[in-house]
Parts: structure tokens; sequence; C-alpha cells
């Protein structure tokens, strides 16, 4: 994510204070370029505490049926190449599921570390009976030999998988998990999310129009913050949880609303007490969820009723009607 970005801080009088004459009610405003100019004037709030869910941790999902896990365990056949809108080409078996790669496995010389509860949630793909389909080059295939003694296909080296809750051709549900599990682009690289801007939008099927972060990554309000004056009632342990976006200059997004509800007011860095940056959407602080694993995630929506996907100009999203 880009970092540069410029700080002006005033000291606020008491007076000022009491009057809270600037924007977003925060001691240190920071103005993002491209945006208005903006002040601030009164002190954060530092209540302790937050709602939140537990996180998974592994490899994914640990808790795969085995059923499926062994069904995908069959022979790859003739490898394709498919398009995808997001990730550009990526490689395919037979039935068309995504084939991937995983960062702690080596591929000189080709090495697989994915075994146990990890092999259920990504069945390694067998070598035996693969062939190179239009697109594939033949000599990007290979194996390796498991520590089970079986033979894994690998493509440019990387032993590859798939991803046991890909259920339909074409499902990249596997695509960016724990940040170490990858499609097979056709030359053993990366498939990778197009560029996107340190904050933009996207369309979710079920809460519309919502912002993300540069890795595409859905981006979070907390009911229990305030907006004026604004203050944060996610710290400590809640922040391991719900980590804070970094400050975005505002000329590297799209789609998000740089004015606020008042005009000139809204998209500001929030200095918080203890002392980390944060960027406000509509003086809004906002998040991520520790608990999302890839891009399209939404497992933050609705968490102990206080968490909620944010619209491009600061608003939660699905917050139900009371």
């Amino acid at each position: 994510m880009k970092t540069s970005w410029r700080s002006a801080s005033l000291v606020a009088s008491a007076v000022a204070v009491l009057a809270l004459t600037t924007a977003c009610g925060q001691e240190n405003g920071t103005t993002q370029p491209g945006a208005q100019n903006v002040g601030a004037a009164a002190t954060a709030s530092t209540a302790p505490g937050a709602d939140g869910a537990g996180i998974g941790s592994g490899y994914g999902d640990g808790t795969a049926e085995q059923g499926a896990a062994g069904a995908e365990a069959a022979p790859a056949g003739k490898l394709a190449v498919s398009a995808n809108a997001e990730l550009g080409e990526l490689v395919t078996d037979s039935a068309g599921r995504t084939l991937y790669r995983f960062d702690e496995d080596t591929a000189k010389p080709p090495k697989s570390n994915c075994d146990g509860d990890c092999a259920t949630a990504w069945p390694p793909v067998p070598a035996d009976d693969v062939t190179a389909g239009a697109g594939i080059d033949e000599a990007m295939l290979g194996e390796v030999t498991r520590s089970d003694g079986t033979k894994q296909l690998t493509v440019g080296g990387w032993p590859a998988y798939r991803f046991a809750k890909d259920v339909n051709p074409g499902d990249t549900k596997g695509q960016g998990v724990k940040g170490t599990w990858y499609a097979l682009a056709p030359d053993g690289k990366k498939a990778q999310l197009a560029d996107l801007p340190g904050l933009s939008t996207r369309e979710d099927p079920k809460l519309g129009e919502i912002v993300v972060d540069k890795n595409g990554m859905t981006v979070y309000r907390f009911m229990k913050d305030t907006q004026w004056p604004m203050s944060t009632a996610c710290t400590g342990e809640c922040l391991e949880k719900w980590p804070v976006v970094a400050p975005v200059p505002a000329e590297d997004t799209k789609g998000i609303d740089l004015q606020g509800s008042t005009p000139n007011r809204g998209y500001v860095v929030f200095d918080r007490p203890d002392g980390i940056k944060q960027q406000s959407i509509d003086c809004v602080p906002i998040y991520t969820f520790a608990g999302d694993e890839a891009p399209g995630d939404t497992n933050g929506q609705g968490v102990g009723g206080t968490w909620y996907a944010v619209a491009p100009d600061g608003k939660p999203v699905g917050l139900p009607d009371k």
C-alpha cells in the first residue's frame, strides 16, 4: 500500500475542545492529499474491549468432509488453461477444478510440506495419467514423491493441489487463503488478483456495493466507535482480530466518497490514542477482519451485532432495522 500522505496536527485550546469546531472531533486530524483540508478537536475515547469472534487457524478448512477429499484425489486427466476475470490464466484439471500451490512448499527441489489435516483440506493432485492440454507446456509438468510415498503432480516445480471447498468447475475459493495458497498459473507462478487501488469497491452478491482494501479484503466498521467526535472502542486484543486499515492517499482510491455526510469532512486519518494511524471514511474508523481468509470473504459481517461491512460513503451495510 502506498504510504505517502501529509499530516497537519493542530493543538486545540480548552475552549476549542468544548466547542468541537473541527472535523470528526478528533485531536489530531490528518488530511489526505486530494481530499479537503480538515482540522481536529476533541480527544479520542479509549474504551476497552470489543465484540469479536474466534479466528480459524492452520491451512484453511481442516474440517473438509473425508468423502469429498477422497473424491478429489482422482487423477487430474488432461490439464487446461482457464481464463479468470480477476486472476488471469490459471491451470484446471479435466473437470474444470482449479489447481493451487502452497507457499510453504519448494519448487527447487520440488517438495510438499502439506500433510495430515492440511492434505485433507488441500488434496494433493496425483501425478498419474496427467496430460498437457492446450496452453500447457508439457515441459512444465513433473512429479514429486510425498512423505507417504505417493507421487504428486508438479507445475513449474510446485506441487499441485485442489481445494476441498471448491465444489463447482471454475471455483477459486482457495485463492489467497491464509496468504499462502494461490491458484497455479501455467508457468507455475501464482495467479494474482489484478492490481487494486488502496481502497475501492466491489459488488457483493448478498451485501451489494462494499469497500475492499488493496488485497480485495472486505473493510468493516465497529458500531461501538463514534463518529462525532471520532473515537475508537477497539483496542488491545480487539486489534488482533480487527486490524486497522492504514492510511490510504485519496488519489489511491476508486469509488470512495471523499466528502462525507458533511461537505469537506470525512476522508481523514484518525490518530488513535494508541499511536496507530487509521484510515476513516466519513470520520468512521475502518478495519479488516482476521477471520476473512480470502478476497470476497465477509465472515466479519454482523459479528457480535456490532461489526458491519462498509458502504462507499462509510455507512454500515446490512445493519438490521430496529
